[in-house]
């Protein structure tokens, strides 16, 4: 079990690594963005509404908004990794479970990839911040950060385990952090803290992340919200796997078997 285990972890990560156009976004398109974020928005205060305590605060629009384009930024990467990573391997992962390879191994291995790539890529982001800025808490933040990517990373998953085609999937990804960061950004919405955006996958990031940025507060249960979309893209994926995958040979029929009088 622990060498299928490793073996399809290993593939995963290679997977990953051959990825250049995710690793180009990394190198360059997180510090390019936060970059940006700290010479164009102003340094204004703005009013955001931190549900864990139920206080409304005031925190400077330059830096929470550098902390919404740190969560766009690492969604948007490993919400893309994951998907194209998935994507193009569904075939042979499918051929791999119909020859008897476990799917709990496979389902591992990428969840693996996952989880590491979501460190890294965060540790990143948060180093990028603390050059322009120093949060109140630059672990909590990064920590965050990796339920943003993990959230998305799910979504990325399913999104392969569901569509036909590699576009749709992109839109979907690319459509779904920008929504997300731009009802929640309260620089750009002025309304942030609408009903609305608490069904949003990366609001307990958002909440999270504010706090660790300006408080020395840590709002456990919006910290797990990142988890649990997480948990329930997986699971969702690991259905439609199981269901694109299952033998549907029909067994052969038994023969009848007829029973007469017996002869004496």
């Amino acid at each position: 079990m622990w060498t299928r285990y490793t073996t399809a972890t290993r593939f995963a990560l290679v997977e990953h690594l051959r990825n250049r156009l995710a690793l180009f976004l990394v190198v360059l398109f997180i510090p390019t963005w936060i970059t940006l974020v700290y010479l164009v928005i102003a340094d204004a205060d703005v009013r955001f509404f931190l549900r864990s305590t139920g206080d409304t605060i005031t925190v400077d629009g330059n830096h929470v908004s550098k902390i919404s384009g740190a969560i766009n930024a690492v969604t948007l990467i490993i919400g893309f990794m994951m998907f194209i990573v998935t994507f193009r391997s569904f075939g042979f992962d499918a051929r791999l479970a119909r020859a008897g390879y476990p799917r709990a191994h496979l389902l591992a291995a990428k969840l693996t990839a996952l989880v590491a790539a979501a460190a890294v890529v965060c540790a990143y982001a948060v180093g990028v911040i603390c050059f322009y800025w120093t949060p109140e808490q630059p672990l909590m933040l990064w920590a965050a950060l990796v339920g943003a990517a993990l959230a998305f990373g799910g979504i990325g998953v399913m999104l392969a385990a569901v569509l036909r085609g590699e576009l749709e999937g992109m839109f979907c990804i690319i459509m779904l952090s920008i929504i997300d960061m731009g009802l929640q950004n309260p620089v750009a919405n002025p309304a942030s803290d609408s009903d609305v955006v608490r069904f949003l996958p990366t609001y307990g990031t958002m909440q999270t992340g504010v706090a660790a940025g300006f408080l020395d507060t840590v709002p456990a249960a919006y910290f797990l919200l990142g988890p649990a979309w997480f948990l329930a893209a997986v699971l969702l994926a690991a259905a439609v796997f199981r269901a694109r995958t299952r033998d549907r040979r029909r067994a052969p029929a038994r023969p009848a078997t007829t029973t007469g009088p017996s002869r004496a």
